[in-house]
């Protein structure tokens, strides 16, 4: 049975840093492409960023280019999203997500598994 949960949200600061963790039970990355995901509410699902496991292509959302960083252990089976220089506008709740297929942006109705969510607040 595919399981993705995510850790890592939390409270912090403008300015400040988080890393989002994705354990993925039930199958190996190498075949698979994983997405970060975020909702804030009253807004629409955002693809922020996406790993292809086999090449190592990366994709981000324009508004966390330079910001946020995706990466991916093999070994753990675990993708992380490392979040630097956070903005209140990052408040949302994140989720990691698995597809057979790679697109960019990611299009949240071609992932197959989700996992349940982590909330991250940017608040001062």
């Amino acid at each position: 049975q595919v399981q993705l949960v995510e850790s890592g949200g939390g409270l912090v600061q403008p300015g400040g840093s988080l890393r989002l963790s994705c354990a993925i039970s039930g199958f190996t990355l190498d075949y698979y492409a994983i997405g970060w995901f975020r909702q804030a509410p009253g807004k629409e699902r955002e693809g922020v960023s996406c790993i292809n496991s086999s090449d190592g292509s990366t994709y981000y959302a324009d508004s966390v280019k330079g910001r946020f960083t995706i990466s991916r252990d093999n070994v753990k089976n675990t993708v992380y999203l490392q979040m630097n220089s956070l903005k209140p506008e990052d408040t949302a709740v994140y989720y990691c997500a698995t597809t057979r297929f790679w697109e960019v942006p990611p299009n949240p109705d071609t992932y197959d598994y989700w996992g349940q969510g982590t909330q991250v607040t940017v608040s001062s």
